[in-house]
């Protein structure tokens, strides 16, 4: 093993005009990995070869910046550093994107998130990521679901304009699924300008007694809804208003961060985004 002082200086011999930093910062980052996703400053300099001063510098900087998350003991990744690496791996599926997004969302809310995509006139969920404390919801990959009655088809459904959503309501025939279920057109048209004001869509019980759902979109750097990321919960742990107040920051947050990733994506003319 190579001593971590005489590496750090030949490092920065190396690289002149300051840049030893930008080398200590990347030998950082690279430490993390599968085995080892969480380190404290006395880790980091171990392992980046650095001392305890220009690790603890190094991480404070990246965690500032938004690559790592602080707890004050460890420093964990954070879903941005993927940003790092989609140059060189080149365009990838929006599933392979969003799962490190998904997964945040859920540990911090503790409930399942999931991602879906437009399908014709039904919502196809691609993505998700299950907390330990399951919410029956027969939602599951490749699961398909009518746009009107779930959270995440009326943040799709949001993004259309009135003639595209006239003629969506003038071919569909809602169906009671709960007592609690939207079934008239008229009311339906008006819960999707809501949340085309809101910016977020929420359910209750109308898929599924005990069920709520809070979903938001992601949109990507042309201004365009590419998806819609949700998480679920049981009525008999969390209200609506808990739900919004507790769900929704987090929520929007990774939404923001997977949109900001999905401009290698290919958007197809029938508005269906490219899942290859």
């Amino acid at each position: 093993m190579t001593d971590g002082a005489s590496s750090s200086s030949t490092r920065d011999q190396r690289l002149p005009e300051g840049m030893g930093g930008l080398a200590k910062g990347l030998a950082i980052i690279e430490a993390f990995s599968p085995h080892r996703t969480r380190m404290t400053v006395s880790d980091a300099a171990s392992a980046s070869g650095t001392t305890r001063a220009s690790a603890r510098r190094c991480l404070l900087t990246l965690t500032e910046l938004g690559y790592l998350d602080f707890d004050g003991k460890y420093f964990r990744p954070q879903p941005r550093l993927l940003a790092l690496s989609s140059a060189y791996s080149g365009p990838r599926s929006l599933p392979q994107l969003a799962q490190p997004f998904l997964k945040a969302a859920r540990d911090e809310l503790h409930e399942s998130v999931s991602l879906a995509v437009l399908s014709g006139d039904k919502g196809l969920f691609v993505a998700r990521s299950e907390a330990e404390r399951l919410v029956t919801t027969g939602i599951s990959l490749g699961t398909r679901i009518d746009l009107y009655c779930s959270a995440t088809g009326r943040v799709l459904l949001s993004a259309w304009d009135d003639e595209r959503l006239a003629a969506y309501f003038d071919r569909i025939k809602p169906d009671v699924r709960t007592r609690h279920s939207i079934v008239k057109k008229a009311a339906l048209r008006e819960v999707v300008k809501n949340v085309q004001k809101l910016g977020y869509a929420t359910i209750d019980q109308e898929l599924e007694m005990g069920l709520r759902s809070i979903a938001v979109p992601v949109v990507d750097e042309r201004g365009n809804v590419v998806a819609a990321m949700s998480a679920s919960t049981s009525t008999a742990r969390v209200s609506t208003v808990q739900m919004i107040n507790s769900f929704l920051l987090v929520l929007k947050a990774n939404a923001a961060g997977l949109g900001r990733l999905t401009a290698s994506l290919i958007t197809n003319r029938d508005d269906r985004v490219d899942l290859a």
